[in-house]
């Protein structure tokens, strides 16, 4: 992989002095192919797709099958589980609202979860309509598969979900989601998988996971925001009632009457973001040129520079495992004696380095232990270099050993 050609098709990293960016678990930078196939949109056929039989409108409704396609493609799946949302959080909820639960339903989830794995099962249990449990993580935050077993043996017959991160955002470990697959199944449960950390960074093919829905932001892997995707076994989403009825989801509709569309129109209610599914194919097009594995190396090897050289460092605490390879592109850490929000600014003021600061919407995981500073995480992408990686090794250090 030829990360200086890649830096050279990304506007934010040809700037004379472009500034060390470290917060790609948000967001990540977007390339040029991105921004015009958006630009073209609007400037060249600003239409509707599936509605208007006009060039534009043709020209549209066959550029939202096509991403569909390659969406697909790209993880293993066939057109029709793809369902074009906003966002990972929004396909979440879909699946939550969409299920037609029954009284005494169990949810399992880690308990490391974002917000957006959590809060729709927790709305619901608030509503008395699942009981929701979180499964414990072993002391370095790995997932501890036997507790996950004994939790499934527990809820029994009442299982009915599990919702599970492939990878966290908070510390970038990842969870063996075809042997959890496996175990779900076995107790007749279905299996959400929050891949929001995990597409981007690394191949994944829905039919070797086993899971029956899966979700992800095309914000976290070059493409825009206010773009996601809910994958979804045909019956798992045949099993689903729609979040956003209206619009092109109905085949026909009267006044005492509707009938649903049968494929992943159903779900996408509404004016689509033409733009964004636009902005989504050139994102896919371009990670599809590349080898994922080699992506996957690639932040291991950057990421294992941060933590050995921030690791280290007294007072300094890595969430996670302390192998660098078991925390994919993320180091996160604990820093005693500094304000994590101060030291985020400093870094970007003193090396222009851009890192997260905060709680990263895993409130659940900092109450749990009391933590109520924060931490400071690093994460890397695919046009992240040594050289950026030691910059912020040798200005957090420095700023670190000033302030203490």
């Amino acid at each position: 992989m030829d990360v200086q050609a890649l830096r050279e098709q990304f506007p934010t990293l040809r700037a004379d002095e472009p500034l060390t960016y470290l917060d790609n678990a948000c967001v990540t930078l977007r390339p040029d192919s991105v921004i015009n196939a958006i630009l073209d949109y609007y400037t060249k056929q600003p239409a509707c797709a599936g509605r208007s039989p006009h060039r534009w409108g043709t020209a549209v409704t066959q550029m939202v099958s096509r991403t569909r396609r390659k969406v697909g493609r790209f993880i293993g799946a066939q057109p029709s589980g793809v369902v074009f949302m906003r966002n990972t959080t929004e396909a979440i909820n879909q699946v939550a609202s969409g299920i037609d639960w029954r009284d005494g339903d169990i949810v399992l989830t880690s308990d490391r979860e974002h917000n957006s794995n959590l809060v729709p099962w927790l709305q619901l249990e608030r509503r008395g309509v699942i009981e929701h449990r979180p499964v414990p993580s072993l002391p370095d935050n790995s997932f501890d598969i036997e507790a996950f077993t004994d939790a499934c043996a527990d809820a029994g017959e009442r299982l009915r979900l599990v919702s599970l991160p492939q990878v966290g955002n908070l510390d970038g470990v990842e969870i063996p989601i075809e042997e959890v697959a496996a175990i779900t199944h076995d107790h007749g449960a279905r299996l959400l998988v929050d891949a929001a950390q995990s597409v981007p960074h690394m191949p994944v093919d829905v039919k070797k996971l086993g899971c029956d829905w899966l979700a992800f932001s095309m914000h976290k892997m070059l493409g825009p925001s206010g773009m996601g995707i809910l994958w979804g076994s045909d019956d798992a989403l045949n099993e689903l009632e729609p979040r956003t009825a209206g619009g092109d989801t109905v085949v026909d509709a009267s006044f005492s009457g509707f009938e649903f569309r049968a494929g992943p129109e159903r779900f996408e209610g509404g004016i689509g973001n033409y733009a964004g599914i636009a902005g989504t194919e050139a994102a896919i097009d371009l990670l599809s040129g590349l080898d994922m594995g080699e992506v996957q190396l690639h932040e291991q090897r950057l990421n294992r520079i941060i933590g050995d050289g921030i690791g280290g460092i007294e007072g300094i605490e890595v969430i996670g495992p302390q192998d660098a390879a078991a925390r994919g592109g993320v180091t996160d850490v604990l820093v005693d004696g500094c304000d994590v929000h101060d030291l985020a600014i400093l870094l970007d003021e003193a090396g222009g380095i851009l890192v997260r600061s905060g709680f990263h919407c895993v409130n659940s995981w900092f109450n749990a232990r009391g933590l109520d500073t924060g931490s400071l995480r690093s994460s890397l992408y695919l046009y992240n270099t040594e050289a950026e990686c030691r910059h912020f090794v040798d200005t957090f250090t420095e700023i670190v050993n000033a302030i203490r």
